[in-house]
């Protein structure tokens, strides 16, 4: 994280003549991440701290060593990894804070206007299939998309050269008129190395966390205004 004051805001350029498919990342990019930044960084340890009649500070420090070592990988994201792993029933858990779940402003905005446009509109995301239920049930996107896709249909996350060439022999689209917007800045980058052409990062994915230094990506800051045919 770095301060506000340091980060380039200049608005992305988009040719969009030249894009014929968009794939939308899920949390954090569409919806805020403060939902799974709190489930996961306070809540969850919160509840395995009870669970075993520990303190908060024991329970983080047997889950995060965790969770670092398995990062990018399919049972960082899987919910039957962390139900098996901590003994808790994780999708409940979720379930307990899921009025923090929350589009990001404007995103339907967005989301209408390239409905209206007629492009192919792919959700990939790594979500689990029921995290991906109940951020549905919460927030309601699946009109707005031809395909919804979790890796997990896959095997292998969006950070894997294997995913994208499970989705390109599952959805029909030319990586050079083809339009990636993620927060997961290794995640573009493979999407990058597989020949996506357009790629954009995410300045704040969570609304409550600073905004970030998105490197060598173009960020989105504005969705309300992305669109512009």
């Amino acid at each position: 994280m770095i301060a506000a004051h340091s980060v380039k805001t200049q608005p992305p350029m988009l040719n969009w003549n030249t894009i014929d498919t968009v794939l939308l990342d899920m949390d954090g990019t569409l919806l805020d991440l403060h939902f799974d930044n709190h489930f996961w960084v306070e809540y969850l340890p919160q509840r395995y701290a009870e669970h075993h009649g520990q303190s908060l500070i024991w329970a983080k420090a047997e889950i995060h060593p965790l969770m670092e070592r398995i990062q990018g990988k399919l049972d960082w994201y899987c919910l039957d990894f962390w139900t098996r792993e901590l003994g808790l029933p994780i999708v409940q858990l979720k379930r307990e804070i899921a009025h923090l779940i929350s589009l990001r402003a404007d995103a339907d905005t967005f989301l209408r206007a390239l409905q209206c446009s007629g492009r192919q509109v792919v959700l990939i995301t790594n979500a689990h299939r029921d995290s991906l239920s109940l951020k549905m049930e919460r927030v309601e996107l699946r009109t707005y998309f031809q395909r919804l896709i979790s890796s997990h249909d896959f095997g292998f996350p969006k950070e894997e050269q294997a995913f994208w060439h499970a989705l390109r022999g599952e959805v029909e689209f030319d990586p050079e008129r083809t339009l990636f917007i993620d927060d997961g800045l290794n995640i573009l980058r493979a999407a990058r190395e597989f020949g996506i052409a357009q790629l954009l990062a995410v300045r704040q994915p969570d609304s409550k966390g600073a905004l970030r230094d998105t490197e060598e990506f173009d960020a989105v800051e504005d969705f309300g205004s992305l669109y512009q045919p």
